[in-house]
């Protein structure tokens, strides 16, 4: 890449950290979205988009555990269920067509979900069942693995949807359950295929992490939290039509 694709690139993944990042996302189906479109090898999307995933997931955990958002009965039963389906899709590789469409109809699902459903002042949030955690979390799991998204971008629309969580620690349980998602795909991943990264990804994740910072920062302290479901709904249902339509 020359150099004013290259700046414009960085910038495009900053902007894409920095959305996401204020809805405890790390940004994966951006980063996929914005690689397809400038031509990226098919080969490289995947784990390039699960390494800066795991990196800007890791600081906006950090941001939203350090301002006290998470809740760790909450999380546990669908980490649990998530990570071995989550090796087993990062093991897997679909062909591309098919990438493509599985996640735009997953990102859309999940925005309908998220703008059906409105918060209610009235009624506290109460955790699932662990079974129904398991559950869905291997579900979410796979569909992670399988096509490099950490899972955040399904699990914060169920958690609001069916009123499990408050929105901030919908956000904090979402960025570790993207981490720990990500890291274990990735290694499915690598154990599977031959790693191959594109020139330049050193420059990417640091500009993804700068994003990741200040969107988490943004998330956890400034914005209410009507704000942070909107972001989160406009980062659905855009991120779903591209992958749909570039598909």
């Amino acid at each position: 890449m020359t150099d004013l694709p290259t700046l414009l690139t960085c910038l495009l993944f900053l902007a894409i950290a920095l959305l996401y990042a204020c809805a405890g996302q790390a940004g994966a189906s951006g980063y996929i979205a914005v690689m397809a479109l400038l031509g990226y090898a098919p080969e490289s999307i995947k784990p390039t988009a699960l390494i800066l995933n795991t990196l800007v997931s890791l600081v906006v955990s950090w941001r939203f555990v350090k301002d006290k958002h998470f809740d760790w009965p909450l999380f546990w039963p669908f980490a649990l269920g998530a990570l071995p389906l989550a090796l087993l899709g990062g093991y897997l590789t679909l062909p591309q067509q098919w990438f493509e469409y599985l996640l735009g109809v997953l990102l859309l699902i999940a925005g309908g979900l998220s703008f059906l459903r409105k918060p209610s002042a009235e009624t506290q949030p109460q955790a699932p069942r662990r079974s129904v955690a398991y559950a869905w979390g291997a579900l979410i799991g796979l569909m992670s693995g399988l096509t490099g998204v950490g899972g955040g971008v399904l699990i914060t629309p169920l958690l609001l949807f069916f009123n499990w969580s408050g929105v901030r620690t919908a956000a904090s349980v979402s960025a570790l359950f993207i981490l720990l998602n990500s890291v274990v795909a990735l290694i499915g991943h690598w154990s599977a295929t031959s790693f191959y990264l594109p020139e330049g990804i050193a420059l990417l994740a640091v500009m993804a992490v700068a994003g990741g910072l200040l969107g988490a920062r943004l998330g956890s302290r400034v914005l209410t939290p009507s704000q942070i479901r909107l972001v989160l709904n406009v980062i659905l249902i855009v991120a779903g039509l591209k992958m749909i339509l570039s598909a």
